[in-house]
Order: C-alpha cells, then structure tokens, then sequence
C-alpha cells in the first residue's frame, strides 16, 4: 500500500518520523521508523533513510507499507544456498518472488531474505542486489557479501564476463539446432518491451536441448542484459515461453523459464561456478510435454 502526503506548514523543520506520523495518524512512530530504516520512504522524489532530516513546506512524502496479506514471507538457511564463501553466497530464486523490495515491499523478497540470513551469521553487511531475475523468473541469484566483492561482480557484469545460462520451455519448434537473435530492443508500452528501432542493442544466443510434444526446451545465454531480453526474444522467434502471458505464451502454474547456471572469476582468479535445480513444477511440465531435463537436476 503506498500513502502519500505534502507537508505543510505545521510540519515545518520537523524531523522526518515525527512528521509523517502526524501527517499518516494510522501508523506508529516505530512503524514510521522501520519504513524509513529499509528504503521505503522518499521525499521529493528522492529515497530517504535518514529518519532525522528536517521537512520543508510543500514536500512531498511517499511510505510503502507493507500489508502482511500482500505477501508470503520466507526465511533462507545455510541448507537452502546453493553456494557460500567469504566473499558471494548464491540462492535459487523461487518463481513468484521478486528479487529485491520496493517501495510498498520488503518482506516476501529474496533481497530481504538474504539480508536476515547475512544477520543470522554475525554480518552487518546489506544484501546487494547486483542483478535481478523478472519476478516470474525462478534460479541463480548470487549476493556479494562485502563491498569489495560486489564492486567486483558489478564491473564483471558490465564487462560482459559474467556467463547466465537459462533454460525455456516454449511452444513450437526451432527449424535449427542452434541460432542467434540480434535484434534492438525498446519499451513498447507499461511493463513490456519488444524488438523495435531505434531501441537498445540486444543480443542472445539460442540452443535446442530437447524436443517434446509441440514443445521444446531451450538453452539461452543472453550476451546483453536487457529488461525482458530472453523473453522478448524468444517470442520474436516464434517460441513463446510457456506460461509467459505477457508475450504470449500458453497458460501454466508458473512462467516457465529458469536461470541454470551463473559462472564468474573472483579477484584472485578462482572460477566461481554455480547451478540451480528447477522446480517441481517446471519439471512436471517437461514431463507433461514428453521433454526429457539433461542431466541431473
């Protein structure tokens, strides 16, 4: 739920807590506090988590609050990461689950869920979000768990040396075992984007892992990181990811596309190779399908 309000003259020079409790009556100061404390206030526009700042007239104040049917929270343990060190941990990323809190949001997310596992171990260090799956999306997410690692991941990912290996299930066949879509990509309208020009430059390599019943599974490995990119593209090809309505795709439980695999080199030069086992539903729709998973999962 998201509350807006402009501060008035009466909230003048006030600090921020204190104001937004007099200007939203229905939330306590504790609660006004925690809004603040895990980025779900702005001022002006602008993200504030300083509880203190003095108000001026005309501001305007915007709290997300989180409504406790909104979301379903979930908690991460030492047995459910798929990799741990001194530097990254990895979790695989549930399928309905957005990757990290917005501004009506925080519990429910895997940023969060990480953040308390990082707590649970003695850090006091945030869950950098240093890359993001689509909510739908389920599969490797890797976490720096210090600032120097995660300015080295970052510059890793926008070097392009980060190899994201993805798996689809779609509609249709593939005439080829193997092909590229080199295609720009624009926002064509509220939360969807398409192959379009002008647009970004995009580009993702495609191949056929298995056949089935008027459906296949695909390998992706997208060479940009577009919005969308491998569902765009797919679509573009004729093969709709199953379950992804928004690019028209079949109905199903779940959008059907999942990160495998995420594969980096730390500072010192050591590979840092991570896989993640999909979930019983897209399993059970490969199954449906006839579509046997390679290897083991």
């Amino acid at each position: 739920m998201i509350l807006t309000a402009r501060v008035g003259k009466e909230q003048e020079g006030m600090r921020l807590d204190d104001g937004a409790v007099k200007l939203f009556p229905q939330l306590s100061k504790g609660r006004v506090r925690k809004i603040i404390d895990w980025g779900g206030c702005t001022v002006g526009g602008q993200m504030v988590r300083v509880a203190s700042r003095s108000l001026r007239p005309g501001e305007e104040i915007v709290l997300g609050v989180m409504e406790p049917e909104g979301y379903r929270d979930f908690a991460y343990t030492r047995d459910d990461l798929l990799y741990e060190d001194a530097d990254y941990l990895a979790v695989n990323k549930a399928a309905g689950i957005n990757c990290q809190r917005t501004p009506y949001q925080l519990k429910g997310t895997a940023e969060h869920a990480v953040s308390c596992y990082l707590r649970s171990r003695g850090s006091q260090e945030p869950a950098r979000v240093i890359h993001r799956l689509d909510r739908g999306t389920s599969g490797v997410m890797i976490f720096p768990a210090n600032r120097r690692a995660a300015a080295h991941i970052s510059a890793e990912l926008k070097e392009g040396r980060v190899e994201k290996v993805y798996w689809a299930l779609v509609a249709g066949v593939p005439p080829e075992e193997s092909w590229t879509v080199d295609a720009p990509m624009a926002k064509i309208g509220t939360s969807r984007y398409g192959v379009a020009s002008p647009g970004r430059d995009s580009r993702t390599l495609f191949r056929l892992l298995a056949r089935g019943d008027g459906a296949c599974l695909v390998e992706a490995r997208p060479i940009t990181g577009r919005t969308h990119q491998i569902r765009v593209h797919l679509a573009y090809s004729g093969l709709p990811i199953i379950g992804d309505s928004t690019y028209g795709g079949e109905p199903a439980s779940r959008m059907m596309l999942h990160c495998r695999a995420m594969a980096f080199s730390r500072a010192d030069g050591r590979l840092v190779s991570i896989q993640a086992p999909p979930d019983l539903p897209f399993r059970d729709a490969c199954l449906r399908n006839r579509i046997d998973i390679p290897g083991a999962c």
